[in-house]
């Protein structure tokens, strides 16, 4: 019987955690978060006793018939609220659609159905119906080599080899020769990732999903796919309706942990760094934004010390008239995903704006957090640097709009903010 439970970033979790079914989460599952921190180098969670206290990490883990959903939140209020979970919870999707981590048209059908229990059941679900429509069209065949025994001699032969094959059945020729058929890397991954998805899924609709798939899948080698090969993958015309169904693939394939004991606790998580999905919806954001006279650009860098790069997050450069001439004003956003308790910068932060300031000439800077209301500040002066024209200042925008869903005309108050 499958088992949800719900939480914040920067929540804490032991074994007596009770999920949507009031049951006690248990050991079990502890043991397999630790064991997936333990070979992420930690970066997750951090270990408490009988559990575990979560990081600046969103999304889903799945663990055997048990399913760890943990969300965003911009404020520390209400975090047992399960209104609050069911509001955070659509940020999160959204957010991961506007930045292009799933399609958008799947998170609007998936308000209208009920269906997936998680995002990972929705990204399941995705997977299924793309593969469906490629088999539907037809999947695509490749030329590979191949090599041995045929009646008939085509390709070449392969004389050392032929001589130990075939010194009885001289009939017969031992070959390397081109095939067209199925058979090829982009087929094998799907065909795995169905695979791996009939095994973690709990929901009886996915699995029937997936059987008729894959009784219409053509028959291909199961491999085992890692990281290499999805390195090898190039895109063409021909390969271009695949795109979508092999980044899902990607995921499942990437994240998949089996239990090396035999048991029923495979786990598949699928988790992101709330600090950079922050930065680029703020980014995606501002580019809607319509002002030709101001052009966005997302992960600068520039060298700094030997081998070492500052990297600002967003640089906007605004576009103006000076007597008859064409000049540019640039002003730098770093984004910060936290709660900020106190209106004032961290010493590191100044520091660090005053450097973009002065590498990209820029007049103003804003540390960008999100927040639940609306906070004014003002611009502070930096004591070096050019006069009036080195300013930096904490903005704060709330994430959600008057109806309570994600704000997407967030960029609009930005550029007010830091610009105007």
């Amino acid at each position: 019987m499958s088992r949800l439970i719900r939480v914040f970033e920067h929540d804490k979790l032991t074994s007596k955690s009770l999920c949507v079914k009031g049951e006690e989460l248990g050991d079990k599952i502890i043991d397999k978060l630790w064991q997936y921190n333990d070979a992420n180098k930690n970066i997750y969670f951090e270990g408490i006793r009988h559990g575990v206290k979560f990081k600046n990490y969103v999304g889903v883990i799945q663990i055997g018939s048990t399913t760890i959903e943990i969300l965003p939140k911009a404020d520390k209020a209400n975090t047992s609220n399960e209104n609050e979970k069911d509001i955070w919870h659509k940020v999160l999707l959204n957010m991961l659609a506007h930045c292009k981590k799933i399609k958008i048209n799947a998170v609007s059908e998936a308000a209208l159905r009920k269906r997936y229990n998680s995002l990972l059941d929705l990204y399941f679900e995705l997977f299924l119906s793309e593969v469906g429509q490629l088999l539907q069209q037809g999947i695509i065949k490749k030329y590979s080599k191949d090599s041995g025994n045929v009646k008939a001699l085509k390709g070449r032969i392969d004389f050392a080899k032929n001589i130990q094959h075939n010194l009885v059945h001289q009939e017969r020729f031992y070959t390397t020769h081109q095939v067209y058929d199925y058979d090829h890397l982009i087929n094998q991954i799907l065909f795995k990732a169905l695979q791996v998805l009939k095994t973690i899924t709990n929901s009886t609709y996915l699995i029937d999903g997936v059987n008729r798939l894959l009784l219409s899948f053509p028959e291909v080698k199961e491999i085992q796919i890692n990281k290499s090969h999805f390195d090898k993958l190039t895109s063409n015309r021909k390969t271009a309706p695949y795109s979508e169904a092999i980044k899902i693939a990607k995921m499942i394939l990437l994240n998949y942990s089996p239990d090396i004991k035999g048991g029923d606790e495979n786990m598949l998580a699928l988790l992101f760094d709330m600090n950079k999905l922050w930065e680029e919806y703020i980014y995606r954001m501002l580019l809607k934004v319509d002002d030709p006279t101001i052009k966005v650009n997302f992960q600068n860098r520039d060298k700094f010390w030997n081998d070492k790069l500052i990297k600002p997050d967003i640089v906007l450069s605004k576009t103006y008239l000076d007597n008859g001439e064409s000049k540019e004003k640039h002003f730098i956003i770093d984004t910060k995903w936290k709660i900020k308790e106190f209106v004032e910068p961290d010493d590191d932060d100044l520091k660090q704006m005053y450097v973009y300031n002065m590498y990209w000439k820029s007049e103003k800077s804003m540390l960008l957090y999100p927040s639940s209301k609306e906070i004014t500040t003002s611009f502070g002066k930096f004591h070096k640097g050019r006069d009036n024209a080195n300013l930096c200042k904490l903005g704060f925008v709330n994430v959600l709009d008057n109806m309570g869903k994600l704000d997407l005309n967030i960029g609009t108050g930005i550029l007010e903010k830091v610009i105007h």
